[in-house]
């Protein structure tokens, strides 16, 4: 964990950083060196589909977080949840699937 630009990157942080070739890239930190200031970010979407699923290493400066957004209907999780098994992370799906089922009982307590 270290700062960039007032603020704290992680890894598991949702970024979107520009390439030297200025395609945007969309994905999150795999992992962190500090002492070099890289950031190794693995790719969920970007203007280049050749890089999408690949690790990537950026200077932490270049990177900029994505802020955390509340996600609110049915829809936005099974979204999520399909991102969470695209990408492979089981702790993810499993937090997504646990609210997905408390949202379930939730209306069919009401219904």
């Amino acid at each position: 964990m270290f700062s960039n630009n007032n603020t704290v990157l992680k890894t598991g942080d949702w970024i979107k950083v520009e390439s030297l070739e200025g395609e945007l890239i969309i994905g999150y930190i795999d992992s962190l060196s500090s002492i070099e200031g890289i950031v190794k970010v693995t790719v969920v979407t970007s203007d280049n589909n050749q890089a999408i699923g690949k690790t990537i290493p950026f200077l932490s400066k270049r990177v900029k977080k994505l802020p955390v957004s509340n996600v609110t209907n049915k829809s936005q999780i099974e979204f999520l949840l399909d991102l969470a098994l695209s990408t492979g992370d089981k702790e993810w799906f499993l937090a997504l699937s646990a609210e997905l089922n408390a949202m379930k009982q939730l209306v069919n307590g009401v219904l």
